[in-house]
């Protein structure tokens, strides 16, 4: 185990898995089992997290503003992005609370301010457990007045040309222009993968809803594969794929849809008093994969 000092990643094994940890967001910045990385460093404000948590809510908030209970709230951009996006957490230094060498937890609190009006105390463990990766997160509302809070993880799965990906849903959302869901509908045939299939060679920035919390991803190229359980809060998910790189494609699981604020029933954010907590967990199971027989 590596002593921690301010400012330096933080890492940690357990049999085949290893991890690489960052104050910077509680990020992972790197994920690899049997020394082959199943995460890629593709995402964050500098292209070097493989992973990093979404709180107070995850992705964007149209025309950076909200009203709840009554009360009409403003945001500013905090990227480069003209939208408020994806919370603070990624974008603010955690503080170490323990660790060992298979697990870490981090806190980032905030107190609200003119770029967001929420005040909140969160935490992130990253455990290894047997051939799991785990992540945990929560987050209580600090604050004075009730607000809509979300939770959700962004990791940058690698992507090879035989990649497949096994998950079902009941619902798909289009996406605008702005990059905000549009309207609900169906899942599309090339973005239906109950049966499991490879990924498709497109643009793909959507939400999913009705979803069991369970997905399988196998490398056959690398010779492993995962199998991802979300349970608490986490009951949607997103799909990302750029088109100006094909190393790595995103599985979001979140709490809420994007842009959540403005869309009925809050789209799942939650309602959190003063004091009260929201929590989700993922789990991130490795194994080999098996042979298949020649002929």
């Amino acid at each position: 185990m590596n002593q921690e000092r301010a400012g330096s990643d933080i890492e940690l094994r357990h049999g085949d898995l290893a991890v690489r940890v960052s104050r910077r967001g509680a990020a992972l910045a790197a994920a690899s089992y049997r020394k082959t990385p199943f995460l890629v460093a593709a995402g964050g404000p500098d292209g070097t997290m493989a992973n990093f948590a979404m709180v107070p809510f995850g992705n964007r908030v149209e025309g950076n503003a909200m009203s709840f209970a009554g009360r009409d709230y403003a945001f500013q951009p905090n990227t480069s992005d003209p939208l408020y996006r994806h919370g603070d957490g990624w974008l603010g230094l955690w503080q170490l609370e323990d660790f060992s060498a298979e697990h870490a937890q981090f806190c980032f609190s905030r107190s609200a301010d003119k770029v967001s009006p929420y005040a909140y105390l969160t935490r992130q463990e990253i455990r290894l457990a047997g051939d799991a990766l785990v992540l945990t997160l929560s987050v209580e509302n600090r604050g004075e007045t009730a607000l809509p809070f979300g939770l959700g993880q962004h990791p940058f799965f690698a992507r090879t040309p035989k990649t497949r990906l096994t998950i079902a849903a009941d619902r798909y959302w289009n996406e605008r222009p702005d990059h905000l869901p549009d309207m609900p509908g169906p899942v599309p045939g090339d973005f239906d993968f109950r049966s499991g299939k490879l990924l498709p060679q497109t643009w793909m920035n959507n939400a999913f809803e009705g979803w069991n919390g369970r997905a399988a991803i196998a490398w056959p190229e690398l010779g492993i594969q995962a199998a991802l359980e979300a349970d608490g809060a986490l009951d949607r998910f997103m799909l990302y794929m750029p088109v100006d790189r094909s190393d790595f494609f995103c599985l979001e699981p979140m709490s809420h849809l994007p842009n959540g604020h403005h869309l009925p029933d809050f789209g799942g954010l939650k309602p959190l008093a003063p004091g009260d907590v929201l929590a989700g967990k993922v789990t991130i199971l490795m194994s080999a994969l098996p042979t298949q027989p020649e002929g």
